[in-house]
């Protein structure tokens, strides 16, 4: 069985429910129907309730009816979701009359939805850029207790590749974070360890990234992994990790074994933190390309509930992965 097939039979097992804010998107009303077909989760849709009706019946679609459907605008609760939305947001100047009117952008709605504990995670995106997808999670969802840092991790699937055990790594951070301090470093690492357990199903060996191993070069880039490493391990005494690693001593066992002997991470790594953006980014894109590996992500990480992003290019096949894929979390959360 494939990775995504047992992601997606992992929600089905999961039973959460996501929040769909683009409701009236057609790519996104066929995904949902799918969704609800294989009831890989329960679904909220955000829109206008007639224009969805109409696209329901101009699209055939047939299981929409199990989705419970919310109009922003004509809502019965907006007095409530806009009462809430005060509450968190008054700090910042925020006033009751403007919290109302935010409570009908579904974008807003959605996380207050997940907030109020009605939702689980959300996946939006198909039609709205990604600050504008992320600006009211970070205003209401927040980041989880200890992490301060969003990032973006890659599932990379390989077919039978000698350093991959079990054909699988788990790249980040390779679509936030353009320079993270070793502080946030190490929160990067301690989520996407999570993620590579809740969504991949593996458990994490994690290899902070440098091009030193173990002192081999003296740099303040490779100063900035290795105090990383450090601050992981405080922070998640429970995780396999070590740094600094170059790429070879983390995958490759005989090299690992050279450059690092007695290390529990080199040789044999799964997970791979990179110490920048542009590293983890052009690292992704060139596996993905030259090695033919399968890239599944962004997953957003770091938040407080599951909130993930799409391509406003994404097909309906993407966005039944990316809900299958937070429900995932959803569910790791949860355990966690």
């Amino acid at each position: 069985m494939s990775l995504m097939n047992t992601i997606r039979e992992n929600a089905q097992n999961a039973d959460k429910c996501i929040v769909l804010p683009e409701g009236t998107e057609e790519r996104t009303l066929k995904a949902a129907d799918f969704i609800l077909k294989e009831k890989i989760a329960r679904i909220i849709l955000i829109g206008n309730k007639s224009e969805i009706d109409k696209k329901i019946i101009e699209y055939g679609l047939q299981f929409i009816s199990q989705a419970r459907i919310i109009d922003p605008v004509e809502n019965p609760d907006k007095e409530q979701y806009a009462a809430m939305l005060f509450e968190i947001r008054k700090s910042k100047g925020l006033t009751y009359e403007e919290a109302l009117k935010l409570v009908e952008d579904p974008l807003y709605l959605a996380t207050l939805l997940i907030k109020a504990g009605e939702a689980d995670g959300e996946v939006a995106g198909a039609m709205n850029a990604t600050g504008n997808v992320l600006r009211p999670a970070f205003q209401v969802i927040k980041t989880l207790p200890g992490i301060s840092v969003v990032s973006g991790a890659f599932l990379m699937i390989f077919k039978d590749n000698p350093y991959v055990p079990g054909n699988i790594l788990v790249f980040a951070d390779c679509a936030v974070h353009p320079d993270p301090t070793a502080s946030e470093l190490a929160e990067i690492a301690v989520s996407t360890a999570l993620t590579a357990k809740s969504i991949a199903g593996i458990e994490p060996r994690v290899a902070m990234l440098s091009f030193s191993t173990k002192g081999s070069a003296k740099h303040a880039l490779c100063d900035k992994v290795i105090e990383a490493t450090r601050i992981a391990r405080e922070k998640a005494p429970w995780l396999e990790i070590d740094g600094e690693l170059q790429a070879d001593a983390a995958i490759v066992e005989s090299v690992g074994m050279h450059k690092a002997p007695g290390s529990p991470i080199a040789g044999k790594a799964n997970v791979l933190v990179f110490p920048s953006l542009e590293t983890g980014n052009i690292a992704y894109k060139l596996v993905q390309r030259l090695a033919g590996a399968e890239a599944i992500g962004p997953v957003l990480q770091g938040m407080a509930a599951p909130i993930n992003d799409l391509s406003r290019g994404c097909s309906v096949s993407d966005i039944v992965n990316l809900v299958a894929i937070t429900a995932n979390q959803a569910a790791g959360m949860n355990k966690k």
